[in-house]
């Protein structure tokens, strides 16, 4: 069996369920601005580059500029976390779990740092080696970009650390939406989706877990050996 080499996780909705405070600030930013907004609307962002949506909430007649929507959006979120921090079943343990058979991790999210800095400075030291955000990439997701740029930072250490280089095939993403497996499939990385908001089409690119909940490190390495088939 291959060696899992690393886990490269998204993070709303993935590794924490942070989707109903981005929908309630969306909500209540549109109605401020005399817009109106709804379920279908809302979920249409799940997954999203925040450019994106900033771009729909404008539509919905949000008055602001894409990066004011984003800030505003993002600092809702992050006060709500920090009452709160939403984890999806089974994350955390899956994540100590890889710590302690010293598999590598990282954050791969289209959030802004703010955010994501204060879901990893709430786990334990070293659980995610680092985060990959949506301010730090110039196109998000469906596109790779910040799939590669995670996995390009991780692979300039790899060989050093354990004497073998990094490879994609031995690399697992683990995602909620469509934008996000579309982007660790094109990444070239084994694709763990786990649908939760959203329905996945059934293409056969990635496979399907109904949850977290007693993943363990074992099943993701029988994922680099096994074709990945549609949810059933």
């Amino acid at each position: 069996m291959s060696e899992l080499q690393a886990v490269f996780w998204d993070m709303d909705g993935t590794l924490v369920d942070t989707e109903p405070y981005w929908i309630e600030s969306e909500y209540k930013l549109v109605k401020a601005h005399g817009g109106t907004w709804n379920e279908e609307k809302a979920h249409l962002l799940v997954g999203q580059a925040l450019s994106y949506s900033a771009g729909i909430l404008q539509e919905a007649g949000v008055q602001m500029s894409a990066q004011q929507i984003i800030d505003h959006l993002t600092a809702q979120v992050v006060a709500k976390c920090a009452e709160s921090i939403p984890w999806r079943p089974g994350a955390r343990d899956l994540l100590a779990e890889l710590q302690a058979e010293q598999v590598r991790a990282a954050l791969v999210t289209m959030s802004f740092t703010p955010l994501a800095r204060a879901i990893h400075q709430a786990l334990p030291a070293g659980q995610l080696e680092f985060i990959v955000t949506g301010d730090m990439v110039s196109a998000g997701k469906p596109d790779p970009e910040a799939y590669h740029l995670a996995f390009d930072k991780m692979a300039a250490d790899h060989a050093e650390r354990t004497g073998a280089p990094l490879q994609r095939s031995r690399c697992i993403a683990i995602e909620d939406s469509v934008p996000g497996t579309a982007a660790a499939t094109a990444s070239g990385m084994v694709t763990l989706a786990i649908p939760h908001y959203t329905p996945l089409p059934e293409t056969g690119q990635w496979h399907v877990f109904d949850t977290l909940d007693g993943a363990r490190v074992e099943h993701l390495r029988q994922l680099l050996v096994r074709d990945p088939v549609p949810a059933v």
